[in-house]
């Protein structure tokens, strides 16, 4: 079956890297291969770690878990397999291997070099990368390796971490992070254009270690006011605005650059949108951001003829971003721990009306219309609030793969698996990868399951 590629992608990411790699010698580099070099400056690295990242969540993980919430709705061949809950392991290697070799392998590299050269602002980068990396792959399967990862030959079998032992790794990463992002010298190489998600901003960099600590702490906060004030703290300290969202802007038109759920649907086309939960959610209530959510007049020709998206990115030519942490969500996750703290509802309702109007703000929905939904759809209950809170968390985090787990987190929305599913339950977590169990055996968790052992968080 015809895969959809990760390097196609970032071809020219490392053409880059390989061409700026190469020096003019003779007989002395014999032996050397100028396609592996021994040092790489982290320049170079950088649009690759972040290329890969934006693929990987856009590609299977978007897929995956817009499924598991009824935001897609999986047809037939693979897709209609995985939205009845029916995985092998094999499904996942691709996946897997994106995330430790593509992804964190290569930000891992990128961290070492920029601790040597004593480049601040690259080793800030590279850690709130790797948190933000880290913590996705624990959210997505429980425990992982990564204190004996990334080791290379001397080390083919790397132990399993302890999930919210990660977790609290994740944490101190990005208080490093944001250390070494605020010291006054870069060191020699500061990023610049090939930053696709800030611009090489350092100040933005540290607002998204601040937006990766909120969420650390919202996925722990359940019966937990604690954890939810902490959540409040960093909110605080992150995105004042749309603008400043971590969103990667690397994807392009011609057909070596597009963005994974473009390349997915001319490809395949076998999930539905229109006809997912959501859509018809946002029909009952009248929202105006389903026509900027979902293109009814678009057909690919795949047996798909009830529309295919304008994706996340909302652009529908293959120049799509991705949407790593927006300063939307950090409204919604400060309405919810509002009130997992015990705070007043009209507080929780403030930030609920700017996540709405951050969402609708985003898509261009004009104001009238924003304010007429606000109206009907804007205001608290106490007995209801959560509901409220993340029904629009869920709209408004359209093929983000943190609604999986918001919906793990809260049970909501409240969502009811499909009549032919192998299970009434929605998953809980991804399997192991089939590699995993080839290679790694004696440390993969026994008896995993798509519903057990669950993520630490979800209680």
């Amino acid at each position: 079956m015809k895969r959809i590629k990760l390097s196609v992608i970032m071809a020219a990411s490392v053409a880059l890297l390989f061409s700026a790699s190469c020096k003019k010698e003779y007989f002395t580099s014999a032996n050397k291969n100028p396609n592996s070099p021994d040092w790489v400056q982290p320049t170079l690295y950088l649009p690759t770690v972040e290329g890969s990242l934006a693929y990987t969540q856009g590609g299977d993980l978007s897929r995956f878990a817009s499924m598991f919430t009824q935001q897609t709705n999986g047809l037939y061949r693979q897709s209609g397999a995985y939205m009845n809950f029916v995985f092998s392991a094999q499904d996942v290697d691709n996946l897997w291997g994106n995330l430790y070799t593509s992804v964190m392998n290569n930000d891992h590299v990128m961290m070492h070099e920029s601790d040597s050269l004593q480049c601040t602002t690259y080793s800030g980068i590279s850690r709130v990368l790797m948190a933000y990396s880290l913590m996705l792959t624990v959210d997505n399967f429980g425990s992982v390796p990564y204190s004996q990862a990334f080791m290379g030959a001397s080390n083919l079998q790397p132990v399993y971490d302890d999930d919210a032992t990660l977790y609290a790794r994740i944490l101190t990463m990005c208080d490093s992070a944001i250390f070494l992002l605020g010291m006054t010298d870069p060191g020699a190489y500061t990023p610049g254009s090939e930053d696709a998600i800030f611009g090489g901003d350092p100040t933005l960099w540290t607002k998204f270690a601040h937006a990766v600590k909120a969420r650390a702490y919202i996925h722990q906060s359940k019966n937990n006011a604690a954890m939810a004030t902490l959540a409040l703290n960093e909110i605080a300290q992150s995105f004042a605005s749309n603008k400043e969202s971590a969103i990667y802007k690397g994807f392009g038109t011609a057909s070596t650059a597009n963005s994974p759920w473009y390349q997915f649907t001319n490809q395949r086309g076998d999930i539905s949108f229109t006809s997912s939960t959501l859509a018809s959610a946002m029909l009952t209530n009248n929202d105006p951001r389903f026509v900027s959510l979902f293109d009814t007049t678009y057909y690919k020709g795949w047996g798909n003829d009830d529309a295919a998206p304008y994706y996340s990115g909302f652009a529908g030519d293959g120049s799509e971003t991705v949407e790593l942490i927006t300063y939307e969500e950090l409204q919604f996750i400060a309405a919810e721990a509002t009130i997992t703290k015990g705070g007043s509802v009209a507080d929780a309702q403030t930030f609920y009306q700017a996540g709405i109007n951050a969402s609708m703000t985003k898509l261009g929905i004009d104001t009238a219309s924003i304010n007429s939904y606000i109206a009907t759809n804007g205001t608290l209950s106490a007995g209801t609030a959560l509901a409220s809170i993340c029904h629009e968390e869920w709209v408004a985090l359209f093929l983000n793969p943190e609604v999986w787990t918001m919906y793990r987190r809260t049970g909501l929305p409240a969502l009811t698996a499909p009549a032919t599913a192998s299970s009434s339950n929605i998953p809980r977590r991804l399997l192991y990868p089939q590699s995993e169990s080839s290679y790694n055996k004696k440390h993969v968790p026994a008896g995993s399951t798509m519903y057990s052992p669950k993520v630490f968080w979800d209680k």
